[in-house]
């Protein structure tokens, strides 16, 4: 198993009704995930509305999650920016508070060219040279894409041991895996690709979808690891119709709404993410029936 493992929950951020961080629910929820199916807490990235989240917010966040679900799963921090000052300072506060690793995103609306990336990750890789770190390309957020031969490069830093890739890219998911290598991790970005990305090398899921089927997304993986991927297919297929649920709308939209149809009590989304509207919600009721979830 990779030191994040397989099974990564990018952890939605739980709010109050007037629209403040609930730290109560967000120790619960983490505890919740650890006991299903989650390796790795990765708290304040994408699907954690990270972009409205003081730095403040996320500091505090970081600590509860961690006191919470140490002994359980490890916690990765989502500390990336498009300013290398700021996401080095997040970083080493990451590390100064005790977690397992952060996530660092291509600087997004900037686009730096590729010498930019490698230079941005490796200053941010120098100023914490223990503390292990995760890329992670998402061109549709950020605007530049991550390509493999400055991921290759990238990976021959110590600390800089895995990538979360989001770009949807087949191709380009196998030519990080021919350039890197093998202890160099590669963990899918959207759930519905994490067969395929197992396919050809990738490690496991940040995923989204764990909130709900943590478990089984880990027999998933498990069964294609084993050799059995028909098993695997079963389960891929199985899940394909939440997955895409849970992405009909910009993301964590949908998450939030399917966890509170389970009556968990994450609160909305901040502006300027809106609420699920009803079709939505509609289609997200019907895949959780469907698996039993309701």
């Amino acid at each position: 198993m990779t030191f994040f493992g397989q099974i990564l929950t990018a952890m939605v951020t739980p709010f109050t009704d007037t629209g403040e961080m609930n730290f109560s629910v967000a120790e619960t929820l983490a505890v919740h995930l650890a006991d299903h199916g989650t390796d790795t807490l990765l708290v304040c990235g994408t699907t954690g509305e990270s972009p409205t989240l003081t730095w403040q917010e996320e500091y505090e966040l970081f600590r509860v999650v961690h006191k919470a679900v140490a002994s359980k799963a490890k916690v990765m921090a989502g500390t990336g920016s498009n300013s290398t000052r700021e996401a080095i300072e997040a970083t080493k506060q990451a590390e100064k508070l005790g977690l397992d690793g952060a996530l660092l995103v291509v600087p997004y609306y900037n686009k730096p060219p590729q010498e930019g990336l490698y230079q941005h990750f490796r200053a941010i890789a120098e100023a914490v040279p223990d503390f292990p770190l995760m890329l992670y390309n998402i061109p549709g957020r950020t605007g530049q894409n991550l390509e493999a031969d400055t991921v290759a490069r990238l990976a021959e830093i110590s600390n800089i041991v895995a990538i979360k890739e989001a770009s949807g890219n087949l191709d380009q998911v196998s030519q990080i895996r021919r350039l890197t290598p093998s202890e160099f991790s590669i963990y899918s970005g959207d759930d519905s690709l994490t067969l395929p990305y197992l396919s050809v090398g990738a490690a496991g899921v940040v995923s989204v979808a764990s909130h709900l089927v943590g478990e089984l997304l880990q027999k998933m993986v498990i069964a294609f690891a084993s050799g059995e991927p028909q098993v695997a297919t079963e389960i891929h297929l199985k899940l394909l119709p939440l997955c895409k649920a849970l992405f009909a709308t910009t993301n964590p939209i949908p998450v939030k709404a399917a966890l509170r149809l389970q009556g968990w009590q994450v609160g909305s989304t901040r502006l300027p993410l809106p609420e699920a509207p009803d079709p939505i919600i509609q289609k997200l009721k019907n895949s959780l029936t469907d698996l039993a979830l309701l």
